[in-house]
């Protein structure tokens, strides 16, 4: 029988491969983080079929007019709502499209509201804020499987008709897991440092939830070939890189390149179809409407890489 001091959940047990850490060297203490970490990427691919599962259900929730809301506590808000943060640059999602929910509110994304986690009150309250309806897609992330505020966001969300997923690092708890419409599991194992979920288990989160919106804003057209092309040049890094895309892509110079994203208010999707096929951006736009906003579909396959 084990003691009662130990926890049945992987993200709360001691590493016995760190236990001497504390008086180990500066770059030892990096060999055994290291250790640890490679691990990882192996670990989430364990979760490939939930995973695709996953977009297909973001996929379908977007498709409808649907949305995607992260809710987390501590580190696990605060990726969820970097993830989200990141999708309008990247895929020129409108803000609201993926966005987070972090217990203890904006002021725990830059000083660490512990407590607030286990508020079930602010987690209902919290979903019910944002008027979660059937079309959307509510996804928990909690290392441990356990934390109060997303456990009670997650059965808020459900019901009121969302589809409800579950990411996580240890198994979670029967009734839990039972309302979820998915349910990542990604068991890392213990930390080396105890109950520190900002590494390993914080990595793996980062990695899942990268892949369920790069997976998703992918299916939605959102990329032509391995190009973001569904982005608005907002700064100079954005247009720059805008430009360059519609330059290969195109086939044209920079000049003319710029002057189709400034004839495109800025899209630079709609860019690729004006100087691709030499169209005023009206017909180019009604061409992407009908296709779905699929590129691919209007202009054909993308250029071979050319290497340096």
């Amino acid at each position: 029988m084990n003691p009662d001091f130990i926890d049945h959940r992987l993200t709360e047990q001691r590493n016995p491969k760190t236990v001497a850490i504390d008086i180990a060297s500066s770059a030892e203490i990096v060999d055994l983080l290291h250790a640890e970490d490679v691990t990882v990427v192996d670990v989430v691919y364990t979760t490939r079929e939930a995973l695709a599962r996953t977009i297909d259900l973001v996929v379908g929730a977007f498709r409808s007019g649907g949305r995607l809301i992260y809710v987390g506590a501590g580190t696990s808000g605060r990726l969820g709502i970097l993830d989200a943060t990141e999708c309008p640059p990247t895929f020129g999602s409108l803000p609201e499209m993926v966005s987070g929910i972090i217990a203890g509110g904006p002021p725990a994304l830059t000083r660490s509201q512990e407590g607030a986690e286990d508020d079930t009150g602010a987690g209902e309250r919290a979903i019910e804020e944002r008027a979660v309806t059937g079309s959307d897609v509510v996804i928990g992330i909690a290392a441990s499987g356990t934390t109060p505020y997303v456990r009670a966001a997650m059965d808020k969300a459900k019901g009121m008709g969302a589809s409800v997923v579950l990411v996580t690092c240890t198994e979670p708890p029967n009734d839990l897991a039972k309302i979820c419409d998915e349910l990542i599991v990604a068991p890392v194992g213990p930390e080396a440092l105890t109950g520190s979920t900002r590494l390993k288990a914080g990595t793996a989160t980062k990695l899942i939830l990268n892949t369920i919106t790069t997976g998703a804003m992918i299916r939605l057209g959102k990329a032509y070939g391995n190009l973001m092309v569904d982005l608005v040049v907002l700064s100079d890094k954005l247009r720059d890189r805008g430009e360059r895309i519609v330059m290969e892509v195109g086939g044209v110079d920079r000049a003319s390149a710029r002057k189709a994203i400034e004839a495109g208010d800025g899209s630079v999707k709609l860019a690729l179809v004006v100087a691709r096929l030499g169209l005023d951006p009206a017909e180019a736009q009604r061409r992407l409407d009908a296709a779905g906003g699929v590129i691919r579909d209007v202009i054909g396959e993308p250029p071979s890489i050319v290497s340096e």
